[in-house]
């Protein structure tokens, strides 16, 4: 039983990966850009940010206080049929972008910080919701 929980954490470990986050620069109060580029190992899917079921667990980004969200910017998912659903279900797959406009609270040379959450499933099950720590350098004057 431990080896079966010791692979299902380790699957989930690398199941999403965020690639290197550009640095960030600009005024506060004004609105800079921060993309994320994600890598979804093969075999699993994410539920998109806009679910067809009240069930599902949505993909989700949030920013900390010290920045005001002025929008999330998904790609536009895929419709996909699995076994387990009568539907298709709107989903991430593959290698895809998340771009935010954020504002900045404060100035000086820090850390933005958010959380990415998602659940990732492959044809046959779900893996435990999990939360990713976001953190991108930034340079606000």
């Amino acid at each position: 039983m431990a080896v079966v929980l010791a692979l299902a954490l380790k699957a989930q470990t690398d199941t999403l990966r965020v690639g290197p986050v550009a640095p960030v620069s600009g005024k506060r109060g004004e609105p800079v850009t921060v993309k994320l580029d994600l890598k979804l190992a093969n075999g699993y899917h994410l539920n998109s940010h806009k679910p067809e079921d009240p069930y599902l667990i949505p993909l989700r980004l949030t920013w900390d206080a010290s920045v005001e969200t002025v929008h999330v910017k998904f790609p536009e998912p895929k419709h996909e049929r699995y076994a387990f659903s009568d539907k298709p279900l709107s989903v991430f797959t593959g290698d895809f972008s998340i771009v935010s406009t954020v504002k900045p609270k404060n100035a000086g040379f820090g850390v933005l910080t958010g959380k990415l959450r998602y659940q990732a499933c492959n044809h046959n099950s779900c893996l435990p919701p999990k939360t990713i720590d976001v953190k991108v350098p930034a340079d606000i004057r």
